[in-house]
């Protein structure tokens, strides 16, 4: 079962709002078997909208429209469907009571430009918005399902979750979808994909693997389509598998959880805490943890110290390693972890020192040069990165290739 997503708007084509309806739409049809095909943005121009329209439903089986459903002279979407459809507009009795119950709820005056959205095409179901005053309207029309809701983020979901969804799936036998995530670390794209070539050839033709790269980060994702869903499970499960097993210590979860959530459940499960000493991050790796709820299980803190002073005072950096060699440094990154495992008391610590830019390099240490060090249970790994002179890019890699070597120490640890 195919669909497509129209979202009506000019906020949308100048930036003004991120489109977030169609994300969530086509992650909760998914989950029921229907394949988004394509997501269109489309002006508040009638003519635009009808050949958005005509165009989709040569692909399509159903079509998901939001906005421009409101009271206002510029919501023009049921005036551009009934033109569509070629047909007029009947007053619909439910969704004129449930406009007057929302205005007599909140004892306002029932004005006659509010009245006009219990105006409906003529050959449309209405669908209930229990928080809005603009019924979603479904129709089907020469085999084609289109099923327009108001562009309201929870009016749309509310819809989309109590009549939309249940709706469909009583009317149409949809197949099984299964994904499975594997989110691997410290490794690109193409190193990963000439590794696991020759199981990615044995795939059939129902299982599709795809590469969803993320700075430093690459999200391996098996998708299979059918009937049987318990049969479907198991061979994905087993190409999965095969695919941990050959990539081995990038592997970090078989789950779609961000980086930073997969390593504190790696550490919950096993009892272990974390400090982290950042200098030219900022505490932006603290906040990647602290984000997620129950990461004072592991994470105990840390210390953003971003001057020279701070490095010496509360991680106990000597004076002399950064007058020697300099604040971003192995020598320094390496006594700012052992600093954090003394002073923090933690299992295992990350330290971060480097250049995030834009200016403030040398030649010897230009911009985009970090030092990271992570440390626990005897063991430490220290690397040193050269990345680009965007800072905000700079402070990110920084992050990943940290938890990249944590996961790396906690695998080593657990062998």
């Amino acid at each position: 079962m195919l669909a497509e997503i129209i979202t009506i708007g000019d906020e949308i084509l100048i930036g003004q709002i991120v489109d977030t309806n169609s994300a969530w739409m086509a992650r909760e049809l998914n989950k029921i078997g229907i394949r988004v095909k394509q997501i269109s943005s489309v002006s508040d121009d009638k003519d635009h909208i009808l050949k958005a329209l005509a165009e989709a439903a040569t692909r399509a089986k159903i079509i998901f429209i939001t906005g421009g459903l409101g009271p206002t002279k510029d919501d023009i979407t049921k005036k551009t469907l009934a033109e569509y459809f070629g047909v007029g507009f009947v007053e619909n009795k439910e969704a004129l009571e449930n406009v007057e119950r929302i205005f007599a709820k909140y004892n306002r005056p029932l004005l006659d430009v509010n009245r006009l959205q219990a105006q409906v095409p003529a050959n449309c179901e209405i669908i209930l918005n229990k928080n809005g005053t603009a019924p979603g309207m479904w129709f089907n029309h020469e085999g084609v399902i289109y099923i327009s809701m108001p562009g309201v983020p929870f009016e749309m979901m509310y819809m989309m979750e109590g009549e939309v969804l249940p709706k469909i799936m009583a009317n149409f036998k949809l197949p099984s979808i299964i994904h499975t995530t594997l989110l691997t670390v410290g490794e690109g794209e193409s190193f990963l994909a000439e590794r696991i070539a020759d199981i990615e050839n044995e795939l059939p033709p129902y299982i599709k693997l795809a590469y969803l790269p993320k700075l430093g980060q690459v999200r391996l994702r098996l998708s299979a389509f059918g009937e049987d869903e318990e049969s479907l499970q198991k061979q994905v499960d087993i190409f999965a598998g095969k695919i941990i097993e050959r990539i081995g210590a990038v592997f970090v979860v078989d789950k779609d959880i961000a980086l930073e959530k997969a390593i504190l459940d790696k550490m919950t499960e096993r009892g272990l805490t974390l400090s982290i000493a950042e200098s030219c991050t900022g505490g932006y790796i603290s906040h990647l943890f602290t984000q997620h709820p129950g990461s004072s299980k592991v994470f105990l803190g840390g210390g953003v110290t971003y001057s020279n002073g701070l490095k010496e005072h509360i991680l106990g950096v000597k004076h002399q390693t950064i007058e020697q060699f300099g604040a971003v440094s192995e020598q320094t990154v390496k006594e700012m972890v052992d600093g954090a495992l003394l002073n923090f008391k933690s299992d295992f610590a990350i330290s971060v020192t480097g250049v995030a830019g834009p200016d403030g390099g040398t030649v010897d240490k230009p911009v985009g040069t970090v030092w990271i060090a992570v440390s626990g249970m005897g063991k430490m790994l220290i690397k040193k990165y050269t990345f680009g002179n965007k800072r905000q890019q700079n402070i990110e890699r920084s992050a990943v290739m940290a938890l990249s070597m944590l996961n790396t120490l906690l695998t080593e640890v657990a062998d």
